[in-house]
């Protein structure tokens, strides 16, 4: 028995050699096939990429941060409301919570900002968003985000054991006040880490600010980056700007992963 566990030990770690080794073959294959030098002038101009310092920090990658931010706030607030609304016990409520999340989800938020950028205004001319760029940018991706978050609220809050609510009920506490104080930051720390990924989600997603016509002060990353390569005539803007996507993305899949496993060990 010994023998045949060894034998079955020494196959895995055979077979592990082996998909290793072709591993490194196609890497390297693929190392000495391509050209680095034109690789390099044409994706990886030094004085190109340093020419776009401070701007695409202190300005592009700024506006992606407090896009997504602004618009992470919003849909949270929004999203905690459709979840309420969904497992209210009133049914109007259920149904517009319901059609708020299937119509959200299903349309693409580029739609979405065209529609508050363009047709907002055009049916309600007396009234203006207010915070131009970042108020469009904020309810416009706002707005899908939350019926994502109102999904992941929902499911968090029937995860809190039902006997935490009757016994806050037993100590006097109306269902609302036992929703507020015990039930929400106990949900709310059981989804964090979805919520996390929605942020990095939304990221990305400031990426279709494009479509608000936003000014200098105003632009994000990829939009920085596009201009850039037209005014440069050379790709590497975009490729800096990816850098900086990864900036921001890295970090907060990092903290996924640390809550996913600091949630883990709490239950």
């Amino acid at each position: 028995m010994a023998s045949l566990t060894l034998t079955r030990t020494q196959r895995r770690r055979t077979s592990l050699g082996i998909q290793y080794g072709i591993f490194a073959v196609i890497v390297l294959l693929f190392a000495l096939s391509a050209d680095w030098k034109q690789l390099g002038a044409s994706f990886f101009r030094l004085d190109i990429a340093a020419s776009l310092f401070p701007d695409i920090i202190t300005v592009a990658l700024r506006n992606t941060a407090v896009f997504t931010l602004l618009s992470f706030i919003f849909g949270l607030a929004v999203g905690l409301l459709i979840a309420l609304m969904r497992l209210s016990r009133v049914p109007p409520y259920r149904w517009l919570g319901t059609i708020y999340v299937e119509i959200f989800r299903g349309l693409p938020a580029l739609l979405w900002l065209f529609m508050v950028a363009y047709a907002v205004p055009t049916a309600f001319p007396e009234y203006q968003i207010a915070g131009g760029v970042y108020g469009q940018v904020t309810i416009g991706l706002g707005m899908p985000a939350a019926a994502y978050m109102s999904e992941t609220i929902r499911a968090g809050i029937p995860a809190v054991p039902k006997g935490q609510v009757e016994a806050a009920r037993s100590l006097g506490m109306s269902g609302t006040r036992a929703m507020l104080s015990i039930v929400l930051p106990q949900a709310f720390r059981i989804v964090i880490p979805p919520l996390t990924n929605e942020i990095i989600l939304l990221v990305k997603d400031s990426s279709l600010a494009y479509v608000l016509g936003v000014t200098a002060t105003s632009i994000e990353l990829t939009k920085f980056g596009s201009d850039q390569v037209n005014a440069r005539v050379n790709p590497t803007p975009l490729v800096i700007a990816g850098l900086c996507y990864l900036i921001i993305c890295l970090p907060l899949s990092q903290l996924v992963q640390r809550l996913e496993r600091r949630y883990q060990k709490s239950r």
